[in-house]
């Protein structure tokens, strides 16, 4: 008997990091208030401050679409919300290497995330995650603003990432 199986081979699509080393992954409902503020973070983003060779991202709610962007880069920088009972507008660094590593708390659509780095970690293509979460007290659906403490935390959490953005050149 003839063994016609074929082995599929697997390789990232480099167009999805233009080259670039690090991605810059702002994740929310911009439609659902404060659960939005990785991608206000993401749009008040002045992206001349950083150097080159780095991607931005308004990653919505992709959760699975957005494996290939993330795949493609050895450095991914997420910003999102969390519903961790913290302060509202606390700013906390994690560096996720499974699912289980996420806070239980993440905003909404964390089933998405925790799955995407679960297939990433299964597939082997896991970059080095640095997570910046934003604690918010509640999620408001059709509402677009901000509430006074987490749009505050937009513009520390952008100079925290600099900084990271700075140290993981450093480091390579």
């Amino acid at each position: 008997m003839e063994n016609n199986t074929e082995t599929f081979q697997y390789t990232t699509d480099k167009f999805l990091s233009s080259g670039n080393d690090i991605l810059i992954l702002g994740i929310g409902n911009y439609l659902m208030g404060d659960e939005g503020v990785g991608v206000q973070f993401i749009h008040h983003l002045d992206t001349t401050e950083f150097p080159e060779n780095i991607s931005f991202l308004d990653g919505g709610t992709g959760g699975f679409t957005l494996v290939p962007y993330i795949e493609s880069h050895p450095h991914v920088i997420i910003v999102d919300a969390t519903m961790d009972e913290k302060e509202e507008g606390t700013i906390t660094l994690l560096k996720p290497k499974f699912s289980d590593d996420f806070p239980i708390s993440l905003s909404g659509h964390n089933f998405g995330l925790k799955d995407m780095v679960d297939i990433l970690s299964f597939m082997d293509k896991m970059p080095n995650i640095y997570l910046f979460t934003i604690t918010i007290s509640k999620m408001e659906p059709m509402y677009l603003e901000l509430s006074p403490k987490v749009a505050e935390a937009i513009l520390k959490v952008t100079e925290m990432v600099l900084d990271l953005v700075q140290k993981i050149r450093k480091e390579n």
